[in-house]
């Protein structure tokens, strides 16, 4: 099973820059529990590029727990669900937030 830094770790790769045309937004992720953190990632130009730490601005921040995190990554658990029962908090831009996904390969 991955942990959470290899998610960030493996997130430049999957990224799909046909599914990112015109997008530029910088999202943090605030992940709480065991092997938690914070990243950020900045999808400009067709690229995006992972690093730790807080963003200056962010566009988007999630906030999540590590297991849920690694499980929706993995496409074990899916991201509206977590956003209904409040497992996923969610703060800034709700319509790069419901594009996100789709921006990722599972």
């Amino acid at each position: 099973m991955p942990t959470v830094k290899d998610t960030f770790d493996q997130m430049p790769s999957r990224f799909r820059a046909d599914r990112a045309a015109g997008t530029n937004a910088i999202i943090q992720y605030d992940i709480s529990g065991d092997g938690g953190g914070t990243w950020n990632a900045v999808i400009k130009d067709g690229t995006c590029s992972v690093s730790t730490g807080p963003a200056a601005s962010p566009s988007l921040t999630l906030q999540v727990g590590a297991q849920d995190w690694i499980d929706m990554s993995t496409g074990k658990q899916n991201p509206q669900m977590l956003f209904m029962s409040g497992k996923l908090k969610l703060k800034g831009d709700m319509g790069l937030a419901m594009k996100l996904g789709s921006m990722f390969s599972m």
